[in-house]
């Protein structure tokens, strides 16, 4: 299981030790000894858009680690206090600059092995003008022809793009599960 340990407790700084509790848990967690806080880690959630303009979708070029260089949907870690479709659109405000209208939920991908849950919306851009913020090296509309499958920084994205077209040419779009092991 993936896992950034926890070293000290939130509550009161004394240093923790994982075993499983004693309240009927199953799980090895993060206890505290000195205050008995029972630390949850929990995993962190993606949110991002699936941006298009006509046949063209929208991928931003990384500015960032991991996977600098490599061309992914605008998308980023949900902050507290937004809810995932307020995350999405301010992932997208954020790298790509876009105007857009968000659509509907689209993909839901589970990264089990790393701790993460992927969503993503579709939306629809109202410009084919961007302003990439500093994450983003460059953002450009790609046909689904175009786009450059060997340089996508994520798993998570192509298989979102896949289903994207895929929906797009049968003429409907679904909501999809999808876990990656």
């Amino acid at each position: 299981m993936f896992r950034t340990p926890i070293k000290h407790c939130k509550n009161c700084g004394t240093a923790v030790i994982y075993r499983i509790p004693d309240d009927g848990d199953t799980k090895e967690r993060a206890i505290c000894e000195a205050c008995s806080t029972i630390h949850y880690e929990n995993p962190l959630n993606v949110v991002g858009t699936v941006p298009h303009w006509g046949d063209k979708v929208l991928l931003c070029k990384r500015n960032i680690e991991p996977r600098w260089g490599k061309w992914t949907l605008p998308a980023g870690f949900m902050e507290l206090n937004e809810t995932v479709a307020e995350g999405a659109a301010r992932e997208t405000l954020e790298e790509s600059g876009a105007q857009f209208e968000m659509e509907g939920f689209f993909t839901l991908v589970n990264v089990a092995r790393v701790g993460q849950v992927h969503m993503f919306y579709r939306a629809k851009l109202l410009s084919d003008i961007f302003a990439p913020g500093f994450e983003t090296i460059e953002a450009r509309l790609f046909t689904e022809d175009e786009i450059p499958w060997e340089e996508i920084a994520f798993r998570t994205v192509k298989e979102t793009l896949e289903r994207y077209f895929a929906d797009r040419r049968a003429g409907h779009f679904s909501i999809h599960a999808i876990d990656i092991l």
